[in-house]
C-alpha cells in the first residue's frame, strides 16, 4: 500500500504538470476550408503558444482576430494560417501594405487555399499581440 503522504505528493507533481500544459499547450479546431488541403473543416490541431521571434517561414500559426469578442463567431475568433514572411523578409507581391520589407513586430500569413482565405491579402499584417501560438501536429 502507498503512504499517503506520497499519494498526496504524487497527486500535487502530476496536477502542477497538468497546469504547465496547459499553460503552454492548446488545442484548436479548424473552421472552414481556407487550410485545404493540409487541414480540413473539423481537424483538431495542438498548438505550442509562442511568441513571434520563435516563428519562422513555413510555419502554421493560429492568431486572434479583431471578432474574438463576438459569441456568434464560430472560430471564436482564432485563425489558423501558414507565415509566409517573418520580420526582415520581403513583403510578398500580392499583400496590399506599404513597406516593402516586413517590419520588426509583423508576421504575414496566407490560407494553403488561396481562393477560401481570409488572410493577410485582405487583413494586412499580423501583429505579435494576436499571435497564440504555432500548430505543432494534428490530434488524430
Amino acid at each position: 500500500m502507498i503512504p499517503a503522504v506520497v499519494t498526496v505528493l504524487l497527486a500535487a507533481v502530476l496536477g502542477a504538470a497538468g497546469w504547465m500544459l496547459r499553460a503552454s499547450l492548446l488545442v484548436v479546431t479548424v473552421h472552414g476550408p481556407s487550410m485545404r488541403p493540409t487541414y480540413d473543416q473539423g481537424d483538431r490541431l495542438l498548438v505550442r503558444r509562442t511568441g513571434l521571434g520563435r516563428i519562422r517561414r513555413g510555419d502554421v500559426v493560429v492568431f486572434a482576430t479583431a471578432g474574438s469578442a463576438d459569441p456568434q463567431d464560430p472560430t471564436g475568433g482564432l485563425l489558423v494560417k501558414r507565415a509566409v514572411a517573418v520580420p526582415g523578409d520581403p513583403v510578398p507581391p500580392d499583400i496590399p501594405v506599404d513597406e516593402q520589407v516586413v517590419p520588426a513586430g509583423r508576421l504575414i500569413v496566407l490560407g494553403d487555399n488561396p481562393g477560401r482565405s481570409h488572410d493577410s491579402r485582405s487583413l494586412g499584417y499580423v501583429v505579435a499581440d494576436a499571435l497564440v501560438g504555432v500548430v505543432v501536429r494534428p490530434i488524430r
